[in-house]
């Protein structure tokens, strides 16, 4: 079993899996979301994939490794403390988790050439923390499964 979330993640053998597992759990959490800010949320991610069909794997491909190195530690952590399911370890740690992985995607969208992109990314980041808290059981649930093969 790897120890590292490089090891689990960023393998060759391994990333292109990882891709796509990470891009169908977004593609359910969007889903889930209901009321007036699932809306919103539902609307912005529709008109990204508009504006660029692919954009979501893509965008997934090229911020794994940042998402894997702001996740490292506290999965080090996990590891440390014996526990024996991420997926439920992850959410203990929600406030600091959240805060890692918006941090990676805040300084991408700040970098792109693309204002329609940065539109849409700032109209939806208000509802940012509470939803990659609410994705978190999941997102450790995929890791676990991950670590395992």
């Amino acid at each position: 079993m790897a120890d590292t979330l490089k090891e689990i993640l960023l393998d060759s053998s391994r990333r292109p899996a990882v891709v796509t597992d990470l891009q169908t759990l977004v593609d359910e959490e969007v889903a889930e979301k209901s009321g007036v800010s699932g809306t919103v949320i539902k609307t912005g991610y529709a008109a990204v994939k508009k504006i660029k069909p692919g954009i979501i794997g893509s965008a997934v491909d090229s911020l794994l490794d940042d998402f894997s190195a702001a996740l490292e530690p506290i999965y080090a952590d996990f590891k440390a403390s014996g526990a024996a399911d991420f997926g439920s370890y992850l959410p203990t740690r929600a406030d600091e988790a959240s805060d890692a992985l918006l941090g990676v995607t805040d300084a991408r969208a700040e970098k792109s050439s693309r204002d329609s992109i940065k539109k849409v990314y700032n109209k939806l980041r208000p509802y940012g923390k509470k939803n990659v808290e609410e994705a978190l059981p999941r997102l450790g649930k995929l890791i676990d499964k991950h670590a395992a093969a």
